[in-house]
């Protein structure tokens, strides 16, 4: 668990300590949010170096001033920006110690770093209190420097504090003109100057010195962690927007690895962000502000957090609110879409169902159209073959007709009448019977010329009936021949075969009892024997 710790904190140090020239505030945001989780990591280093201190503090001998001080001020140095009443009670021991030693230098030095102390808390007018009584005689410029940066901080702490046009006006007057005599007494070094550079007018400043620049000047100079913060935090007041955040993101981390708790980085970071409308960062950040107020016991702070912070919770819960109220919204709209959904999918299925019912009631009826269409036109051109076979013998017994009427008419007209006897007796009905059957027979086998075969196929091999040699169809054929060809009245094919009606039902009910099918199916049967157009059209 430890090394995967160490590889995410090295992998999110590299997204910012590496100079990269993409670095961006958002990425320092999930570095800083990743800090936050490993706070108690570096309060425990923190806790850890204070208590081996005071160890060495218990074992120092009493008489030894500088040994004493230097422990002192390395524990009021760890509490100083950790916990108030605890670096508090410290700095007053560096006081007591160097008035019992009457080391007045330590001394100042001491009463100074209490000002320091009142001041982070808010305690503004104890701090007054305690440098106004600080011997400003025979200060050395280092002295004298932190001295006018007090008053200058404290000024400018009770300007933002009274937050008045007027008074806070003259405390801003005061405290720049502090921060001035400061300069004049440690002017500042190269280093302070460059970061001076980034409050240049836009106009003023060259291509090279963009907020990269001056975060890579941070970077490279390998600062101790709340300098970096200190820093970063001076330089964000230069830049509005991104750019800010990217300097108080760089702040507050290096305000939580060094454990201080008297950061104002985080609480500007916060302020930012609601003013970007980054509600749930800002709210994250400043409740990491108020926590580190209550636990430092910066008053000051801890009012100033406390004035805003119900404004952000209360955004965060309005925009939360309203995530709900568009998460309702889209749900409702889910609903009715996928209910209309469904009834349209209902009536779909209903619409396809009936649409295939009617699919198959339409293909029965084409298929019966079908076979309508195939029966009419079989039967027209039955009908066709059989009237061309009807007026070709019709013109041949008319002109058969009229050759004997001319030749009776002629001998009559001669008084041969033994000649026209012998043409009557020249007309032998049966042989003409015989070849009109013949004929038929020729035509009929010409459109049906599996007839026969088809025929004998409905009855058992001993039963069917074969024509003679010399015949195109017998007795039995030629009846079922004129069945398919659609004369079905018994008294009608009677007359056209010659035979009584008797004779015709005999010869029907005899092969439909040797049948191989139903004798009801029969007749079907022998109509379902395939028409062939001699054309070749089927």
């Amino acid at each position: 668990m430890k090394i995967k710790i160490l590889f995410i904190n090295f992998f999110l140090l590299a997204s910012f300590d590496g100079y990269s020239q993409d670095v961006k505030s958002d990425s320092l945001l999930k570095v800083l949010k990743f800090e936050l989780v490993r706070e108690n990591f570096h309060d425990l280093n923190k806790k850890k170096r204070i208590n081996l201190l005071q160890y060495r503090l218990l074992h120092t001998d009493t008489t030894n001033f500088d040994a004493q001080y230097d422990l002192y001020s390395r524990i009021s140095d760890e509490y100083h920006s950790f916990k108030f009443d605890s670096a508090y009670t410290y700095v007053k021991k560096m006081i007591d110690l160097s008035v019992k030693f009457k080391k007045k230098k330590n001394l100042i030095q001491s009463e100074i770093l209490l000002g320091i102390t009142l001041l982070n808390s808010g305690f503004y007018k104890e701090a007054f209190d305690v440098t106004e009584k600080i011997d400003t005689s025979g200060l050395t410029n280092a002295l004298k420097t932190d001295y006018l940066v007090l008053y200058a901080r404290l000024n400018a702490g009770i300007g933002d504090y009274d937050n008045d046009a007027h008074f806070s006006r003259i405390y801003y007057k005061q405290s720049a003109d502090d921060f001035k005599n400061a300069e004049i007494s440690t002017p500042p070094n190269e280093f302070e100057k460059t970061i001076n550079l980034a409050f240049l007018p836009d106009s003023m400043k060259n291509n090279k010195l963009t907020p990269l620049f001056f975060y890579n000047l941070i970077m490279k100079r390998r600062m101790p962690e709340h300098s970096v913060a200190m820093v970063a935090t001076r330089i964000s007041y230069a830049y509005t927007g991104q750019d800010k955040i990217l300097f108080l993101a760089l702040a507050a981390i290096n305000d939580i690895r060094s454990s201080t708790k008297e950061t104002l980085a985080v609480f500007l970071l916060g302020q930012e962000l609601f003013k970007m409308n980054s509600t749930a960062d800002a709210y994250i950040f400043m409740q990491e502000a108020a926590k580190n107020a209550k636990f430092y016991g910066a008053r000051n702070r801890a009012v100033q957090i406390e004035s805003i912070l119900p404004l952000v919770a209360s955004k965060l819960i309005d925009e939360k609110q309203h995530e709900k109220d568009k998460l309702l919204i889209g749900f409702l709209i889910f609903v009715i879409v996928a209910v209309l959904l469904f009834f349209l999918l209902v009536i779909y299925r209903k619409q396809m169902l009936r649409i295939k019912a009617n699919e198959v009631v339409i293909n029965e009826k084409n298929k019966e159209l079908e076979n309508v269409n195939g029966k009419l036109w079989e039967s027209s051109k039955i009908k066709e073959e059989l009237i061309g076979l009807f007026f070709k013998t019709c013109s041949s017994y008319i002109r058969t007709l009229d050759k004997v009427k001319r030749k009776t008419q002629h001998n009559i007209k001669l008084g041969k009448y033994n000649d026209v006897n012998t043409i009557l007796n020249n007309i032998h009905i049966e042989e003409e019977k015989g070849q009109l059957y013949n004929t038929l027979d020729t035509v009929f086998l010409t459109m049906f010329p599996n007839f026969i075969a088809a025929f004998n196929g409905l009855l058992k091999k001993e039963d069917q009936i074969w024509p003679k040699s010399g015949e195109t169809l017998n007795a039995t054929l030629r009846i079922f021949a004129l069945m398919r060809l659609g004369v079905n009245d018994l008294e009608a094919i009677a007359k056209i075969l010659d035979y009584s009606v008797s004779t015709v039902y005999t010869y029907k009910m005899r092969i439909k009892a040797k049948a191989l099918v139903p004798a009801d199916d029969f007749e079907q049967k022998i109509m379902d024997i395939k028409f062939i157009d001699n054309r070749g059209t089927n």
